[in-house]
């Protein structure tokens, strides 16, 4: 019985130490998709294309809401003495520009974040791949990406938004 023992002990030393020279032969990395978001040109060039795309309507809008407003105000200002029946006529016609004003707001809000969905997807697609050169050329077993804590010599971010700031084709 004392040598079982013995044999077994032996037998999980052994594959404890088996399993601990295989865990430090691992390459673990770590990219901060946020990071990379905010900082890879790509997609600072997608924020500024989106921006520019949708910069007109944008206006339009604030005019357009900034003008309901001045006749909101109007109306206020005039409305004790103006005929019952106009008083009603402009009350009605304001509440159905804020209602088109509305109705735009949320075009324009869904347009934005359709838009702002298929940049970021384009950005998430590069930089995967990236992810995926530069685990395949340095010898990367795994590759996390957002953690709740990650030991600062693991993080490859910058390798990451670098390649990414790399003209396309390099």
């Amino acid at each position: 019985m004392n040598t079982f023992l013995c044999r077994l002990s032996v037998l999980v030393v052994g594959m404890c130490c088996a399993v601990a020279v295989q865990a430090q032969a691992v390459k673990i990395g770590f990219v901060s998709t946020d990071r990379v978001i905010k900082e890879a040109a790509v997609a600072k060039t997608a924020q500024t294309k989106l921006e520019q795309e949708f910069s007109k309507r944008e206006k339009d809008l604030t005019d357009l809401g900034n003008s309901i407003k001045t006749a909101a105000e109007k109306l206020d200002r005039d409305a004790p003495t103006l005929p019952e029946a106009q008083r009603a006529s402009r009350q009605k016609q304001l509440v159905e520009q804020d209602r088109e004003f509305q109705r735009k707001r949320r075009e324009f809000q869904e347009d934005l974040n359709a838009r702002k969905n298929e940049e970021l997807q384009q950005v998430i697609q590069r930089a995967n791949k990236a992810i995926k050169d530069i685990a395949v050329a340095e010898n990367y077993d795994i590759i996390f990406q957002d953690a709740v804590y990650v030991n600062p010599k693991h993080d490859i971010s910058d390798k990451v938004i670098k390649a990414l700031n790399l003209p396309a084709g390099k």
